[in-house]
């Protein structure tokens, strides 16, 4: 059977932004009308601890609600974690990976299963530290991710973060947020 959803996996460490990502582009996906699902799943809950999110996007309800096993998308906020997870886990031959790094695409497929996917890499540190003053890079990635994968557009995630972040943080940091969602979706290759 066929599943009518996109399925999303973040890979990143404590503190990186990942749970915020994956539940903020699902809550951005119901501005669009969409059925989705966002949540995070913790090892040792610490910053820096490798963690897991997870985001569902369809036109239908969903009804699975576990842990995703076989995304469609992997986004790794954090490129250190190459060297101790598989990422790909689950990833089909046709699969996008979205990486945060410096790196050159040849440097990256060394490091994955050796899948034929779409790889995409993206320095969201450098432009997060750049407009938001913060290598924290999940904004970045979400900018990233619209233009990759069109899942959600760029016009709901930037409104989306102003609402949401407005409520936390003041207009300095959340104007830095929407000029690093708009950057990185203009940078990613």
């Amino acid at each position: 059977m066929e599943k009518s959803y996109t399925e999303i996996r973040w890979h990143a460490r404590g503190g990186q932004g990942a749970k915020t990502a994956a539940t903020l582009i699902a809550e951005m996906a119901i501005t669009e009308g969409k059925h989705s699902q966002g949540f995070p799943e913790y090892g040792p809950e610490r910053m820096g601890a490798p963690i897991r999110g997870y985001t569902r996007i369809g036109e239908k309800p969903i009804t699975v609600h576990c842990s995703i096993y076989n995304p469609d998308i992997v986004i790794v906020l954090d490129e250190s974690l190459l060297e101790t997870v598989d990422v790909c886990d689950g990833l089909g031959d046709e699969g996008t990976v979205i990486v945060n790094t410096t790196r050159s695409p040849d440097e990256i497929r060394k490091q994955l299963s050796g899948k034929n996917i779409k790889l995409h890499l993206i320095d969201a540190n450098k432009i997060a530290q750049e407009e938001i003053g913060r290598a924290i890079p999940n904004a970045p990635m979400m900018g990233a991710l619209s233009k990759v994968s069109g899942v959600v557009a760029l016009e709901s995630i930037l409104k989306s973060t102003e609402k949401k972040f407005g409520k936390k943080f003041g207009p300095k940091i959340v104007e830095g947020n929407l000029r690093a969602i708009k950057r990185a979706y203009e940078e990613v290759a």
